[in-house]
């Protein structure tokens, strides 16, 4: 029997190499990741999932064999190739909303964000940033490979700089994220997510949740959301939940204990890191920019998790 999977996939839409890094990573993108981009043509798909076993460790041996996969309902024209990358280098958005109703959960939320980057940033390979947002949107510490860096970022959080407007507009601060500072790297060379300390709610975006998913779904990152449980009313969990979803990532509820802190973390850490890139030519590939469903099934001895199904087509 097979387990049905919906995969976050991308398309390269470049002839002769995937897109380099922006002039942020340069500094640190090291022959690890440069071995990580890849030549495709423009009619290939290149999409990339996290699979793990029954026992919960990156699974290390799917074949060809053990995949069924279709694209606009349709079996692919060829498989050309599946791969197993192992330790990527990552790419991660801290995002913590500053607005009033997040006052109790600050400290948790830059607990967590600081133990992120004491613990699992590797200064040789990954890059990480730091914002914080109400209703507008502020870069307290840029891209950076220095975990103390991003520490100091996270200590400078608080709700009165990076809320001079009331309001919170979470939707605005993920389709920016995703634009402008994701949107620039190469997506086939890390893992790249973002770190959401929100309750969820929304009150003075001026792009809709679905807008804000559609731009992280094109700049190929994850959302993972951290819950608050302490203090005010409970937020919009079922918002942060669907973010979470809809773009391949989880939603944590954390109690602000260090060992539950450590799980949730290094759970990331093996989804981001340990990755499957599939390149596949479908039956037909239409320049016109539009959004394609994608579907892969495994056998049941594998436990693939759940991520954002589908691709966007290159335009014309």
């Amino acid at each position: 029997m097979r387990r049905p999977l919906t995969v976050r996939c991308f398309v390269a839409v470049l002839v002769s190499c995937a897109m380099s890094c922006g002039a942020q990573t340069n500094s640190v993108m090291t022959q690890d990741a440069a071995a990580y981009r890849l030549k495709v043509a423009v009619d290939e798909v290149n999409l990339t999932f996290h699979a793990e076993d029954v026992h919960g460790l990156p699974a290390q041996n799917l074949k060809l064999s053990d995949l069924r996969l279709t694209d606009d309902g349709e079996p692919p024209l060829k498989i050309l190739d599946l791969k197993l990358l192992e330790n990527l280098p990552v790419r991660a958005g801290i995002l913590i909303d500053t607005s009033d109703s997040m006052t109790a959960a600050l400290p948790l939320a830059r607990s967590i964000a600081a133990a992120y980057a004491e613990k699992m940033l590797r200064r040789s390979t990954d890059q990480a940033f730091v914002a914080a947002f109400g209703r507008v949107e502020n870069v307290v510490q840029p891209w950076t490979n220095d975990p103390s860096a991003i520490m100091e970022g996270v200590r400078t959080v608080t709700g009165a700089r990076a809320d001079p407007i009331s309001g919170t507009a979470v939707y605005d601060a993920l389709f920016r994220t995703c634009l402008y500072q994701f949107g620039a790297i190469d997506h086939g060379a890390s893992g790249n997510f973002i770190l959401l300390f929100s309750d969820g709610a929304d009150n003075a975006s001026y792009v809709s949740l679905a807008d804000a998913v559609d731009m992280c779904q094109r700049s190929n990152t994850t959302i993972y959301d951290f819950h608050r449980l302490q203090g005010g009313d409970a937020g919009d969990a079922e918002t942060l939940l669907k973010l979470a979803k809809e773009t391949g990532g989880r939603m944590f509820l954390d109690d602000g204990s260090a060992e539950g802190i450590y799980d949730d973390l290094r759970s990331i850490e093996g989804e981001m890191r340990n990755r499957y890139r599939l390149i596949y030519r479908p039956v037909a590939m239409k320049h016109d920019g539009a959004f394609h469903s994608v579907a892969l099934e495994a056998p049941d001895s594998f436990d693939i998790l759940e991520v954002r199904s589908g691709y966007y087509a290159p335009g014309r």
